[in-house]
């Protein structure tokens, strides 16, 4: 079967190519995961040895601790919480510089792409842009643009409030947090320049603003940027009271200021490729040190069941996704002013 031609910008057909991926690529994170491991079960086995325990006891006592049911009515809920905070994220993107769907058009292929972003979230984007450009017609690269707007806007939203915790509970946080500050300057000089540079407002005649994947980029204004953060915004701050009650439920001492100083942190490290983000599982036993079992359980089963959980939703719009995705396609939308 012959590659379909895909077309540049210019509108000329091209050949169809397939971009082999290097394999230093495919193996950083299964690296990143083995190093996260084996620093996890060096800590245990050590708190292991001080309790007088193998680690499978250890370990052990940690998940007989919990009550688990009062885990998961805390859980189920955010989980199903975040996903409609997450789509509406995705909706509102959408509908300014793609095309114009309903809220409840976007919750099958959103949920449905939570299966894919088991192991890799940046798929789970992929297959959105490949539903809206099969669907209605949107082309490929304006969809990317506003997949990337919206991981643009992550960082910025993660960083603002991991600044913000760290303001009011600077003394309760390790003394690497200090270095927050000075990110989020250095960040926030970056997205100035790159927003003045993205609106024309210098490098006009630049050819590199032009291309279709910052299409987002070039429409969008400061207060789209702040849109986003708002709309976020209830996501994280019930993930900071479900957390901290579930971190009590470990027997691990929390609160909610400091919480709010460690969780933006967190989620930056669930959001490094790798299976089961091991990154993010490693965080929680460096930030609180002392915990090693129960923090290394504590990650496991937050970031696991979160993801596994989110899948399960998307299993309920699975039909309906694949449904719209493999039956006629629409016709494409007319180019938006």
């Amino acid at each position: 079967m012959t590659p379909e031609p895909i077309h540049d910008p210019s509108g000329h057909p091209q050949p169809a190519t397939r971009r082999t991926i290097p394999l230093w690529q495919k193996l950083v994170p299964w690296l990143i995961t083995l190093a996260c491991f084996a620093y996890l079960l060096t800590r245990i086995d050590a708190a292991a040895a001080r309790e007088g325990q193998d680690v499978a006891g250890y370990l052990g006592d940690v998940f007989q601790g919990v009550d688990w049911g009062t885990w998961l009515a805390l859980m189920i809920p955010y989980s199903a919480f975040f996903f409609l905070v997450d789509s509406a994220v995705v909706w509102r993107v959408i509908n300014w510089f793609n095309t114009r769907l309903a809220y409840k058009d976007i919750l099958p292929i959103r949920g449905s792409s939570y299966i894919l972003s088991i192991l890799n979230e940046q798929v789970g984007k992929g297959a959105m842009g490949v539903y809206l450009h099969r669907r209605h017609g949107v082309p490929g690269w304006e969809v990317g643009s506003s997949m990337i707007f919206i991981m643009f806007c992550e960082f910025y939203y993660l960083l603002f409030f991991a600044t913000l915790g760290y303001a009011i509970a600077a003394d309760r946080l390790p003394s690497q947090f200090a270095a927050i500050p000075w990110i989020a300057l250095a960040a926030l000089i970056f997205f100035a320049a790159f927003h003045l540079f993205m609106r024309g407002h210098f490098a006009a005649a630049s050819d590199f603003r032009e291309r279709p994947i910052w299409k987002a980029f070039r429409e969008a204004r400061v207060a789209h940027y702040l849109q986003i953060m708002l709309i976020r915004s209830p996501a994280l701050l019930a993930a900071v009271v479900v957390y901290t009650l579930a971190l009590r439920l470990f027997g691990v001492p929390s609160d909610f200021i400091g919480m709010l100083g460690v969780l933006p942190v967190i989620f930056f490290g669930a959001a490094t490729p790798g299976p089961m983000r091991s990154v993010a599982i490693t965080l929680w036993v460096v930030l609180f040190p002392g915990h090693e079992g129960a923090m290394t359980a504590f990650g496991f089963v937050q970031h696991n069941f979160f993801i596994f959980f989110n899948a399960a939703i998307g299993l309920l719009f699975l039909r309906r996704a694949n449904r719209e995705l493999f039956g006629t396609p629409k016709e494409a939308p007319e180019a938006r002013a």
